[in-house]
Order: C-alpha cells, then sequence, then structure tokens
C-alpha cells in the first residue's frame, strides 16, 4: 500500500552538518539529529616520530562503544608492532587482558599462505600492551591500516571488550591481515586509550576516534 499521507503536528528541523532528518521521541514530528549507528568524530592525532598516542577525553558513558581508526601507519623501526592497552582510572595503561590473535597472510609471489593462531601475540591476564599490527616494514611505501572496537567502557558491572581487524604490508612483501579479540578484566570504567610501539616510535600516520550513537 503506497504512503498517501502524513500528518505531523510539529516540525522542528534546522539543517546542520553531519545530521539526518528523523522523527522526534514523541513520533509526532519531525527533527534533526543523529541516527542510531552513526559514527561520531571526537577526535584525532596524527603521528610524527610519537613514542605513543593517547585518547583521555571524550572516552565516557556517552557512547557504548566506541571506535579507533587507523589510516597508513608507519613505524620506524623495522618488524615493530603497533599496540593498544587501556587505562581504568589511574594513571597508568595497564589493564589486565585476556586475548587472542588470529592471522592471514599471503604473500606476492604466490608461494606462501596460511590462517594462523599466534600463541606468541596473545595475552593471558597480563598488563602488557596488546600487539594489534605486527610485522611492519619500513620501506617508504608500506603502511597498515584497521580499526579497533571498544565496547561500553563506561560499565562497571562487566568486563571491558574489544576486538581489532587491521591489515599490514609485510616486512617480507605479504598481504597480511590480523584479528585480534579480548577483553580488560576489570569493572572499574575505562577512561583512556593509548596505541604504542613495541620497538622505536609511530613515524606516522592517523588515528581517529568516534562514538557510535
Amino acid at each position: 500500500m503506497a504512503l498517501s499521507k502524513v500528518n505531523f503536528n510539529s516540525m522542528n528541523v534546522t539543517p546542520s552538518a553531519s545530521k539526518a532528518i528523523k522523527f522526534n521521541s514523541s513520533n509526532n514530528g519531525l527533527e534533526a539529529g543523529d541516527l542510531g549507528g552513526s559514527l561520531v568524530l571526537i577526535s584525532e592525532q596524527t603521528a610524527s616520530s610519537s613514542a605513543n598516542i593517547s585518547f583521555t577525553s571524550g572516552i565516557d558513558s556517552t557512547y557504548k562503544e566506541y571506535i579507533f581508526k587507523f589510516i597508513d601507519i608507519h613505524m620506524a623501526t623495522s618488524d615493530a608492532s603497533l599496540t593498544v592497552n587501556f587505562r581504568d582510572g589511574g594513571s597508568n595503561y595497564d589493564a589486565t587482558k585476556t586475548t587472542t590473535f588470529f592471522r592471514a597472510y599471503h604473500n606476492e609471489g604466490g608461494s606462501a599462505q596460511a590462517l594462523t593462531y599466534s600463541t606468541s601475540a596473545d595475552l593471558a591476564q597480563s598488563t602488557s600492551a596488546q600487539a594489534i599490527i605486527t610485522s611492519n616494514g619500513t620501506d617508504n611505501d608500506m603502511s597498515a591500516s584497521g580499526t579497533l572496537h571498544l565496547f561500553d567502557p563506561s560499565n562497571t558491572t562487566f568486563v571491558k571488550h574489544f576486538l581489532s581487524n587491521c591489515h599490514v604490508y609485510h616486512k617480507d612483501d605479504y598481504s597480511q591481515r590480523l584479528l585480534v579479540a579480548g577483553y580488560a578484566n576489570v569493572t572499574a570504567a575505562i577512561d583512556g586509550v593509548q596505541f604504542g610501539s613495541s620497538s622505536g616510535n609511530i613515524d606516522a600516520g592517523t588515528i581517529k576516534m568516534y562514538g557510535v550513537s
């Protein structure tokens, strides 16, 4: 049946960038606002020979999910890993974590390919930083990109789940996909996220933090 008539008691729509027109909470009018599932950019940082990149504001109860996007991450040291750790109210990034780590790779020559579980990159009740991008190369055209999801960081009842999905131009000319999933075994709120390097600095690249409305 085709829609032939729509009656509204009110219409309060002010044009706004990055907003959508939706029904209001009373379902009797239209308004501009965020649609569920849309990404809201909170902050953005660009690496420049950075020892680490920390996000210390904007992680609160506003959103149930936060997404960090890595764009063209380039490490200063060959084979260095991009790592992540979490702060749960103190001054240190040392939340206890248990994780899984899978990798899939295929080389340019077509002679090597596999999907494997990496026991050398996972954690078991460890406060160490978790590697999320490994085997980075330092050639000028080598970089890595991907995402990390952090769920409900302000909840004070449950552990804090996170997962990452990244791709790297491997130092030995491989296409490599890396999947990490785990939880920070804390019930205190997570209020900070820090990315670093297992060796040397993060030479270049951008990390953006979004809230999922």
